[in-house]
């Protein structure tokens, strides 16, 4: 289906909440390290409650070593500051949903990577930073889906 991708996480609960929606949705969770917590940290747990085992979750090193795991075509790069709505995206399986780390957003560097295909943004009202990141994560990828039927879901 398609793959979310985390790039240096800060928050526990966020990943937590990423894995649940994985589980879900039959999505892959990519984490791209450094993360700022342990994977068996209690909050994260707690957050994923039992589905960790239902989940498809992927720690990568650094983004150079994600890159050359998923060889992906194309990767979206969400930021407060894209142009393209994440509503306007056909999205295809295999996609790369990519996800800057709380509270920054993805680095200029990561931006300018030359894997990224489109520099996307979630709408929101003016003078507001951003949507919390497994909220955001959850409501592209349930877009995505939603463009695809709802394929496999009950």
């Amino acid at each position: 289906m398609f793959r979310v991708m985390f790039h240096e996480p800060r928050i526990p609960p966020n990943t937590g909440n990423a894995i649940r929606m994985v589980a879900g949705t039959g999505c892959e969770l990519h984490l791209v390290e450094p993360l700022g917590f342990d994977l068996s940290e209690p909050k994260l747990r707690r957050a994923g409650l039992d589905y960790h085992d239902l989940a498809s979750v992927t720690v990568h090193a650094g983004l150079q070593e994600a890159w050359a795991a998923l060889q992906p075509e194309r990767v979206y790069a969400f930021t407060a500051h894209g142009e393209v709505s994440y509503a306007s995206i056909e999205y295809r399986p295999g996609d790369v949903l990519l996800f800057g780390p709380e509270p920054t957003g993805l680095s200029d560097e990561v931006l300018a990577d030359p894997h990224i295909t489109a520099q996307v943004r979630i709408p929101m009202l003016p003078g507001r930073r951003s949507l919390n990141l497994s909220n955001a994560a959850a409501v592209v990828t349930y877009e995505a889906w939603r463009q695809h039927g709802f394929a496999g879901a009950v």
